[in-house]
């Protein structure tokens, strides 16, 4: 009995061992991916900065959810719902999976001197949370996903033809293709990290895209911001109480990070949780305010719609740029909440009021 105790003890053992040698295999060749692509596509610096940067889940909500909204208000309800339920899954799933980032594996594993590897850093590579799935790919991905799925009937419907209806589906994964490959790029995530938020945004969209909320009761969007508050939290204090800490990645984050500047607050788990929480509350707000019940029958067309979808995303991208007080955590994740609270408002209410006001009473949201 006993020799088949340790028999088995043995066995355990190797195949820990196995596991980890796969796991930094994993990690080893999708740091020489990086690798490869920072030695031989360094001159495309500017358009993976860019791809990274189109992709960040915050360009969701202050610029694809308003440009979608002004083309078709569910469609555009639909990315920003998708969008902040799938940013509260993502840090789930971060949490659980443990995912290492590169830029801080390769020194903690000694991979950076014993294969000789070659790489850098850049601003957005710091990001402070687990690295499994990638948070562009999946929640990204995933709020695009009913804007594909509109575009794609829309073209169908106007030209009947295969080919330009593959069109939009093509345009999807080239630019979550894109989306990936810079996070490689830039040492944020391993390829296979990529490819599960990919996978991962795909099914979260096409599954949530089949319930959207449509201007249910107020009690509803409290309860849902709620959940998504008291939920991680809950997750937080519970992974602590059986001696797992959820915040192991920042201090390898804060350690490895070749500028400590690059990184920030807005980085970190609850700077998610408090952004998608004050979203859907905010959604809330929005649907049962006055100004909404004036707008919401409003179409415009042409250059207003353009004209509306300009003056939303330029109110978000300013009220995104304005700098939240750092020195104290829970002030900023508590700013962090009501300014993301604002961000259906000006969308969904006060564009098209001030547009409304404008052309004196005449037509709001929708392109045409």
């Amino acid at each position: 009995m006993v020799h088949r105790q340790e028999l088995k003890s043995q066995e355990d053992g190797e195949g820990s061992a196995i596991a980890d040698f796969s796991m930094e295999a994993l990690h080893k060749n999708g740091i020489v991916v990086a690798e490869v692509l920072q030695d031989r596509l360094m001159w495309l610096e500017n358009f993976w900065l860019w791809a990274t940067f189109l992709g960040d889940p915050k360009s969701v909500f202050c610029m694809f959810f308003p440009v979608a909204y002004f083309l078709n208000q569910k469609v555009g309800v639909a990315v920003l719902w998708i969008a902040l339920i799938s940013e509260w899954l993502n840090l789930v799933f971060k949490w659980f999976l443990f995912g290492e980032r590169p830029y801080w594996w390769m020194h903690e594993s000694g991979a950076l001197s014993k294969y000789g590897l070659i790489v850098r850093q850049f601003p957005s590579t710091c990001e402070t949370g687990p690295g499994s799935p990638s948070g562009h790919c999946m929640i990204t991905g995933a709020a695009l996903w009913p804007v594909l799925i509109a575009s794609s009937k829309y073209l169908w419907q106007r030209s009947q033809s295969r080919l330009v209806w593959l069109v939009t589906i093509k345009l999807y994964f080239v630019f979550m293709l894109a989306v990936g490959l810079s996070r490689v790029f830039i040492l944020a995530h391993f390829p296979h990290q990529v490819l599960a938020g990919i996978v991962a945004g795909i099914v979260l969209g096409h599954v949530l895209s089949r319930n959207i909320p449509d201007e249910k009761e107020f009690r509803f969007y409290v309860i849902a911001s709620t959940v998504l508050l008291v939920g991680a939290s809950f997750l937080y204090w519970s992974m602590i109480g059986i001696g797992i800490d959820p915040s192991w990645s920042i201090r390898f984050a804060s350690k490895w990070c070749s500028n400590p500047k690059w990184v920030r607050l807005d980085t970190m788990p609850f700077s998610s949780v408090t952004r998608c929480a004050g979203n859907a509350l905010g959604l809330g707000l929005t649907v049962h305010s006055p100004l909404y019940r004036e707008v919401k029958q409003q179409i415009f067309k042409g250059r207003d719609c353009v004209r509306c979808m300009g003056l939303s995303v330029a109110l978000l991208h300013t009220l995104d740029y304005i700098p939240l007080p750092t020195s104290f955590n829970m002030l900023f994740y508590i700013l962090n909440f009501m300014k993301n609270a604002v961000y259906p408002l000006i969308v969904i209410a006060i564009v098209p009021g001030v547009m409304k006001s404008l052309n004196r009473g005449e037509s709001t949201p929708k392109c045409e």
